[in-house]
């Protein structure tokens, strides 16, 4: 299951992480995403704190149906009847019992047993108590050597069998699982160089006792975990946090030198700080306020001064005709479950026709906007043809002023066939991401 957490888990010190982990994942009940969920919930933590109640509530999510299937037995009227919040309790105390090398039996069962009675009440903590003192005492839970249906798969790894089953028709069984574990593993902290450069970042570093590693196809720096704002060089805006798939994607567009780009989902403002660094002009556009706040703010500390941030829909581009558009849009982003380990638990069959649809209508608003001889790029963080491919070709279809060209900046083994930048988890080494560019006729 998931990696020994190196954090100090005493049950005394670690009491405030694991209610907080019990926040975030009631705030996901809730709809909030991991990041709000989380940011929320360890307000006035310290740092250790902050990490152990990631780990947890991570590590839950990315081993729901595991630890269902071995709390089940366990309940005499089954999980159904068992409350929301204790239910987050039980799989809190199961997971530290069996994932956790670290903490203590004790102290996981008598956390948790603290954490269900202030839930609760006496007779919460004494059900607690008994159901965890029987996943204390059970023999351990063994994978299977090799699952052989999309199912088992599925089970084994906590994912939905309707995705698990599109991927195992793609990539199959072995390639699959490959997948499934890469998702349920934590993911590196990887960083990029903003006002700063890379190698006098990785310089400062080492000479503070922080040794980074390449990240994969020399896309940034892989540091150990913890908070990068502790970093030398974070207030100075020398770096941001990005995975090394996001910033292989600014590199496929190959913006020219000088150009006028038109980002036009902006938020949180990674590749609008990547491409500031060689465009003349960013127009950064957001929708939503509250993400275009977080937008103004990530600008305002790592860019270079060429990027602006505007408050505007796709759907009515806020400028004329420019040298760039940048349409990395919403999708189910099936590249990304091991970074947004909620998300799987989200994604639904019938979505993935409203988000494809979705797309479509973006792209047909932000195709004029695309100066004659101009180049759109079209990107996502999904693994899922229908946003990717079969998106673009379907646009090319209605779009004959518009022709693939494919990248050449990037190694050639992160292109597919047709030159797009194609980045599966399970080859790479990094988050999925797909990305065309699609130049319009002179």
């Amino acid at each position: 299951m998931e990696r020994a957490i190196a954090a100090d888990t005493s049950e005394q010190a670690s009491t405030p992480a694991r209610r907080a982990a019990l926040r975030i994942l009631e705030g996901i009940h809730h709809g909030r995403p991991f990041d709000t969920a989380r940011d929320r919930a360890v307000q006035g933590l310290d740092e250790r704190d902050r990490r152990l109640a990631h780990e947890l509530s991570a590590g839950v999510l990315r081993q729901q149906t595991v630890l269902d299937d071995l709390l089940a037995p366990l309940v005499p009227r089954g999980l159904d009847s068992v409350e929301a919040k204790l239910l987050d309790v039980l799989r809190l105390g199961a997971y530290q019992l069996r994932a956790v090398s670290r903490v203590p039996t004790h102290a996981a069962v008598s956390t948790s047993v603290d954490l269900a009675r202030e839930t609760g009440g006496s007779r919460a903590a004494g059900f607690v108590n008994a159901v965890l003192r029987r996943v204390a005492a059970a023999a351990p839970v063994t994978a299977s050597a090799s699952p052989d249906s999309a199912d088992a798969l599925a089970r084994e790894h906590s994912h939905p069998a309707w995705l698990v089953e599109r991927w195992v028709g793609r990539f199959g069984l072995e390639e699959t699982a490959s997948l499934l574990a890469w998702n349920n593993a934590t993911p590196s902290l990887v960083l990029q160089p903003a006002r700063g450069q890379l190698e006098l970042l990785r310089a400062r570093w080492e000479s503070d006792g922080v040794h980074p590693e390449p990240a994969p196809y020399q896309a940034g720096l892989v540091v150990p975990s913890g908070s990068p704002t502790v970093l030398a060089g974070f207030a100075q805006g020398d770096f941001i946090v990005q995975d090394a798939a996001q910033a292989l994607v600014a590199r496929f567009a190959a913006v020219p030198q000088g150009a006028t780009v038109y980002d036009a989902c902006a938020a949180p403002g990674g590749k609008a700080i990547a491409l500031g660094r060689i465009a003349g002009r960013v127009i950064a556009a957001e929708r939503r306020k509250s993400r275009a706040r977080r937008l103004v703010t990530n600008l305002e500390r790592a860019g270079s001064g060429r990027e602006f941030a505007v408050v505007a829909d796709a759907a009515a581009p806020p400028c004329r005709p420019v040298d760039v558009v940048l349409l990395d849009a919403p999708c189910l982003g099936t590249g990304t479950f091991a970074r947004h380990p909620d998300a799987r638990w989200r994604v639904r069959p019938d979505a993935l026709d409203g988000i494809v649809e979705e797309q479509r209508r973006m792209l047909e608003s932000v195709a004029p906007v695309v100066r004659n001889g101009g180049l759109l790029v079209y990107a996502t963080c999904s693994l899922e043809p229908e946003e990717n491919e079969r998106q673009v070709a379907t646009f090319l279809a209605r779009h004959s002023e518009f022709h693939r060209e494919p990248g050449d900046a990037v190694s050639a083994d992160l292109l597919s066939d047709a030159g797009d930048l194609t980045i599966l988890p399970q080859r790479h080494g990094m988050d999925g991401a797909f990305a065309a560019r699609l130049r319009r006729d002179g």
